[in-house]
C-alpha cells in the first residue's frame, strides 16, 4: 500500500492544478475504491489537499516540509541563492542549479538574470541529462560506476534540434566535459537556448550539483557562454563549501 501511495503522490506531483481521483486512478492502474481510500489517508496526514467544489486533489503542505527538510539537508536551500544571484546580475542571464536524481536532474534553484528568459527549469521539477548542459556535467562527474551506467543505458530521446542521440557521441561528450571540467549546450534541450554549467565540486570530486548560465541564441554567442565558465565555477566552489557532503 505504501508503494500505491506514493504512486498517488509523485503522479499528482504532475498536475499543479490537481487532479480528480478518477484522473489519478487511471493514471496509477489503481481501483478507484483503492485509490479513494489511500488519497483519503494522504488527505488527512496533510500530504494532500482536498478541495470539495472542484472534487480535485492537490499537493499539500506537508510534502513542502519534508521537501524542506530535504533541502536543508543537501544543502540546497538559502545558501545558494545568494551567490547564484551574484552570477545572474554579473551575466545578465538565467542561472540555474540542479542535482542528480536517478536517471534525470532535479532543478533546485532558477534565478532569472535582468534580461530574462524563459527556459525549462522550474524548481521542483525534472529535466533530461543527455542534453543539457547541466545534466552532461551530472553525468561526467559521477562515480565512476554510476557514470559508466548511465553511458551505456540512459536513454538518449531527441528533444532540441541539436540533441545528442548517438550513444558513441554521447560518451565522447563526456568524456570532454571530464577533460575540461564544464559542459555546452547548444539548443540540444530548447529550441533558441544555449548554456554552460559547471559543477558544485565535492571533496571527492564527484559533483554535488551543477550551475548553468542559460541565454537566448539570439544574443548570447558560444563564445560569449565561454566566458561565463570562470564565474561560474568560483560561485560553484563557494557553493561547494557551504554544502554538505552526502
Amino acid at each position: 500500500m505504501v508503494a500505491k501511495a506514493l504512486s498517488l503522490l509523485n503522479r499528482l506531483g504532475e498536475h499543479p492544478h490537481g487532479a480528480a481521483a478518477a484522473e489519478l486512478a487511471r493514471e496509477c492502474q489503481l481501483p478507484l475504491s483503492t485509490a479513494h481510500r489511500l488519497l483519503g489517508s494522504l488527505v488527512r496526514d496533510g500530504f494532500l489537499e482536498f478541495e470539495s467544489k472542484s472534487r480535485r486533489y492537490t499537493l499539500g503542505l506537508q510534502v513542502f516540509v519534508l521537501g524542506q527538510s530535504v533541502a536543508q539537508a543537501r544543502g540546497l536551500t538559502g545558501m545558494a541563492r545568494p551567490i547564484l544571484e551574484e552570477v545572474s546580475a554579473l551575466t545578465g542571464e538565467v542561472t540555474l542549479m540542479a542535482v542528480r536524481e536517478g536517471d534525470q536532474q532535479l532543478y533546485v534553484h532558477s534565478v532569472q538574470g535582468p534580461q530574462g528568459v524563459s527556459v525549462i527549469g522550474r524548481p521542483g521539477t525534472h529535466g533530461p541529462l543527455h542534453c543539457t548542459a547541466q545534466g552532461k556535467v551530472l553525468v561526467a562527474m559521477a562515480p565512476q560506476a554510476v557514470r559508466e551506467d548511465l553511458l551505456s543505458r540512459l536513454e538518449l530521446t531527441a528533444k532540441g534540434p541539436n540533441c545528442i542521440t548517438d550513444r558513441q557521441h554521447f560518451r565522447a561528450a563526456i568524456d570532454e566535459v571530464r577533460t575540461r571540467g564544464w559542459a555546452l549546450a547548444d539548443q540540444e534541450h530548447e529550441v533558441g537556448i544555449r548554456a554552460v554549467a559547471v559543477p558544485v565540486p565535492g571533496p571527492d570530486g564527484v559533483a554535488l550539483a551543477a550551475i548553468s548560465t542559460a541565454a537566448p541564441a539570439y544574443r548570447t554567442s558560444i563564445e560569449q557562454l565561454i566566458e561565463y565558465v570562470p564565474v561560474l565555477t568560483a560561485a560553484a566552489r563557494r557553493i561547494a563549501v557551504r554544502m554538505p557532503s552526502r
